[in-house]
């Protein structure tokens, strides 16, 4: 294995050489966007598939629109001029903020559970505290796929009467403790991505899911510059549509997600059983759907990460640092945003690791990969 490289990601998007029936169909139709017919089949297949059929949904061309759409939504009837918040972790990916800052907000950075990476539920309600009437809205992740507990924020929103949006880019082909497709039944918008580096990807695209058929109707009139009439807008809006190329390819890829969401848990089980000594996400769910292996490094490796990705990188493995810096500790995050206490987000980041995790491996990689990132980290301890 010591010539072969190892990539941190791989893309798992389907061959448009090998959906041409599709794309004849297509070209016969004339029609290539707007919700068309494709579009249609693959919204109506992928509730019933991933979501058990019930509830609705609307693509979108990326998810970081479908976030600002989502937030701008569940806003709607609030006073921005009062209300200027959006609570959310630190430990998420840059859209997120970036989704509440296009939306006119500014992140309210609270604190993550050190145990299941996703946003403290204590940290939340201190800033609730605080914050008052100011929090627009509560944008919890959940990191990494894991499932965060949409009950306890449907409660939360009747009690203070702020909207949760729920940013789950990674969470399609994720399951919650039922054994259910993440998200399923949420009244609350629950946002997924199908960018190329995801477990289903087509390039670019997303979708946002909710058992809330009105949400989704005004959704889908957001993203048709807000026409809710013929030509005629009636609320805010842009062009978010995904084309019917996007949704050829996402009809594709549901058909073989089972089976990839499959062979990359068992490549999952194989890290944990072959790196003993290390910290995992302790997941919420039944399942999650990894895009890449996230592991923290204990407290005495922890000071020699670089040197550690140094090496690993010069066995030709790739490797990375999901979220690291985090949020709060990006430059133009830092000057736009306020935050709580982060002590555990910046513990968290400050050792985290991310290795490679695609369908694609084999035991043998699996076994080298961990066999490589051991003895990278007992060199830089010496």
């Amino acid at each position: 294995m010591s010539n072969t490289e190892i990539s941190f990601i791989r893309s798992n998007i389907p061959k448009i050489s090998q959906v041409s029936d599709g794309i004849i169909e297509m070209e016969n139709s004339g029609i290539y966007t707007n919700y068309g017919p494709i579009n249609q089949k693959f919204e109506k297949q992928l509730v019933e598939q991933m979501f058990n059929g019930v509830g609705q949904c609307v693509t979108v061309c990326n998810a970081t629109i479908g976030l600002m759409m989502a937030l701008k939504y569940a806003t709607r009837h609030k006073d921005t001029r009062v209300a200027r918040y959006v609570i959310m972790p630190s430990f998420t990916f840059a859209a997120a903020a970036h989704a509440a800052l296009w939306a006119g907000f500014i992140p309210l950075f609270c604190d993550i559970d050190p145990d299941d990476w996703m946003a403290s539920h204590e940290s939340e309600n201190e800033l609730l505290r605080q914050y008052g009437e100011q929090v627009a809205a509560i944008f919890p992740y959940a990191t990494f796929g894991n499932a965060t507990d949409i009950a306890r924020y449907t409660a939360l929103e009747k009690q203070t009467g702020i909207p949760v949006v729920i940013d789950a880019a990674a969470s399609l082909g994720a399951h919650d403790a039922l054994g259910q497709g993440f998200g399923t039944g949420s009244p609350h918008a629950i946002v997924c991505s199908l960018h190329a580096t995801k477990t289903m990807g087509i390039g670019e695209g997303g979708f946002i899911y909710a058992n809330n058929p009105d949400m989704i109707e005004a959704l889908r009139a957001m993203g048709n510059f807000g026409f809710g009439q013929i030509r005629h807008a009636t609320m805010p809006g842009l062009n978010s549509k995904l084309p019917e190329i996007g949704a050829l390819l996402a009809l594709s890829g549901l058909e073989r997600l089972e089976s990839v969401v499959e062979r990359k848990r068992r490549i999952e089980q194989m890290y944990y059983d072959l790196l003993p000594d290390f910290g995992f996400q302790h997941q919420r769910g039944a399942r999650i759907s990894y895009q890449f292996m996230p592991v923290r490094l204990p407290p005495r490796y922890a000071p020699y990460r670089h040197a550690i990705l140094e090496r690993m990188k010069e066995k030709r493995i790739g490797t990375s640092t999901y979220f690291s810096p985090h949020l709060h500790e990006q430059s133009y995050f830092a000057a736009h945003s306020k935050a709580g206490d982060l002590h555990a987000t910046y513990a968290l980041a400050s050792s985290i690791v991310s290795l490679p995790l695609w369908h694609e491996m084999t035991p043998e990689m699996v076994r080298y990969v961990c066999q490589e990132f051991m003895n990278a980290c007992h060199a830089a301890d010496m």
